[in-house]
C-alpha cells in the first residue's frame, strides 16, 4: 500500500509543480494589443472543411460576412467533404462574392479511400487559395467581427510563420456540456502557457493561421497524410521544426473562436479518442512526456479510488489527493476562465472530477489501442 501511495504522491508533486508553472506561464503571457491598423496589403484565405454541416454553416458564414477586415482582402473557401445534406447549396447560395465552394466529389470518387479526408480537403483549398495567410476554422464555429483583423495585425507586427489562437466552447446548456467546456478550456490555457514558457507547442484547427508559402516549404501534409487527424498540430510541428521561433500564440479576446460541444457521450468519447490518438505522433517530445504524466496521474487516482471502495484505510488518502488535485488545478484554471469569460462554470469543476478522471484514462487507452468514428467514418 505504502509503495503505491508513494508513487502516487510522487506523480502528484510533479503534477502540482506543472500546474503551478502553467499558471505562471498563462498569467505572464501578454495580451495582444495592436498599436497600428492593418496595412491593407495582406490577403487572407479562410479555409473551412465541412461535412453534413447544413445547420452550422449559416451562423458561421454570417459571422465571416460581418468581419471588419475589408472584404476585397479576404476570401472564404468551404470544402464540401461528400456531404449528404444541403451543405453545398447553403454555400453556393450565400450572398457574398468572396465565399467559394469546393467539392471533393468533383475531384475524388466516392469509392476512393483516404485515411484523412480533412487534410486532403485543406490541401486542395490551399492550392486554390490566393491569400498570403491561410486561416482555418471549423464549420460549427462562430467568431467576433475583429477575428481576421486581429490575426492580420498580429502577423504584420511579429511576422510569424504560424499563429495559434484561442478557442472556446459556447452554448453549454447542460451539465455534460459544461464539463466539456471546462476540460477544453484547460487545454486552451495550457496551449497559451506552453507558448509563454517556451516549453512546448500546441494549437487547435478551429483557430489558427500560417503563411501559404510556408505550407509548401515544409511539404504540406506530406508524411502525415496517413494519420486521420492532426491537420493542425502535426502541421504546426513541421513548421516549428523549420522555424522554431516562428510559431507564436496570440492571446486576444477579440480573436476567440467559439465552437459547439458535442451532444452525446458517445460523440464526446470518439472526439477525445481522436485527439489522444495523435499523442505518440508529436515531434515535440516535451509534450509527449507531459501527456504521459497527466495520464498516469489520473490512472493512479482512478485505481486508488477503486481500491478505496473496498479498503477503508485508503479513503482518507484518496480524499486528500483529490482535494490536492482540485486545488492545484483551480490555481491554474481561474485566470484562464476569467480570460474566456467562463468563471461562472467553475462551480461545476469539483463534481466534474468524477467524470474527468475516468474519461482521461479510458480515452487515453483507446486513443492508443482502439478506433473511433469521425464524420461517419471509422478510423483506426
Amino acid at each position: 500500500m505504502y509503495i503505491i501511495l508513494s508513487i502516487l504522491f510522487g506523480l502528484g508533486l510533479v503534477y502540482g509543480y506543472l500546474m503551478f508553472r502553467y499558471g505562471q506561464g498563462w498569467k505572464g503571457l501578454p495580451a495582444f494589443r495592436p498599436v497600428k491598423p492593418v496595412s491593407g496589403q495582406t490577403k487572407v484565405t479562410v479555409i473551412i472543411p465541412a461535412r453534413d454541416e447544413e445547420s452550422n454553416l449559416p451562423p458561421l458564414l454570417q459571422a465571416l460576412k460581418a468581419q471588419t477586415y475589408p472584404a476585397h482582402l479576404f476570401e472564404v473557401i468551404v470544402i464540401d467533404d461528400f456531404s449528404t445534406d444541403a451543405t453545398a447549396a447553403i454555400v453556393r447560395n450565400f450572398p457574398a462574392s468572396n465565399v467559394q465552394l469546393l467539392q471533393l466529389s468533383q475531384h475524388l470518387s466516392a469509392e476512393q479511400r483516404l485515411n484523412s479526408y480533412k487534410k486532403k480537403a485543406i490541401e486542395m483549398a490551399v492550392e486554390r487559395a490566393t491569400g498570403d495567410i491561410i486561416m482555418t476554422t471549423d464549420a460549427d464555429c462562430v467568431m467576433g467581427p475583429e477575428w481576421i483583423t486581429r490575426m492580420v495585425q498580429f502577423y504584420e507586427t511579429y511576422q510569424p510563420k504560424f499563429i495559434a489562437a484561442p478557442v472556446s466552447f459556447y452554448q453549454e446548456h447542460n451539465f455534460f456540456k459544461v464539463l466539456q467546456s471546462l476540460d477544453f478550456m484547460t487545454m486552451q490555457g495550457i496551449t497559451g502557457a506552453l507558448a509563454a514558457l517556451e516549453s512546448g507547442t500546441m494549437c487547435n484547427g478551429a483557430n489558427l493561421a500560417y503563411e501559404r508559402k510556408v505550407f509548401y516549404e515544409v511539404g504540406g501534409f506530406k508524411g502525415i497524410d496517413n494519420i486521420a487527424s492532426g491537420d493542425d498540430m502535426l502541421l504546426m510541428f513541421k513548421i516549428y521544426r523549420a522555424y522554431p521561433a516562428g510559431v507564436l500564440y496570440m492571446k486576444s479576446e477579440e480573436a476567440i473562436v467559439r465552437t459547439l460541444p458535442v451532444d452525446t457521450f458517445k460523440a464526446f468519447m470518439h472526439q477525445r479518442i481522436r485527439w489522444s490518438s495523435k499523442a505518440d505522433k508529436y515531434d515535440d517530445k516535451r509534450l509527449t512526456w507531459v501527456l504521459a504524466l497527466v495520464y498516469f496521474w489520473n490512472a493512479g487516482m482512478l485505481l486508488a479510488g477503486i481500491a478505496a471502495l473496498f479498503l477503508p484505510a485508503w479513503r482518507m488518502w484518496v480524499l486528500g489527493l483529490l482535494l490536492y488535485k482540485i486545488l492545484v488545478e483551480f490555481y491554474f484554471l481561474i485566470p484562464v476562465a476569467r480570460f474566456f469569460g467562463k468563471t461562472a462554470l467553475l462551480s461545476r469543476f469539483i463534481p466534474g472530477q468524477f467524470f474527468h478522471i475516468p474519461y482521461i484514462v479510458v480515452a487515453g487507452w483507446l486513443g492508443k489501442f482502439g478506433s473511433y468514428q469521425w464524420k461517419g467514418r471509422k478510423v483506426k
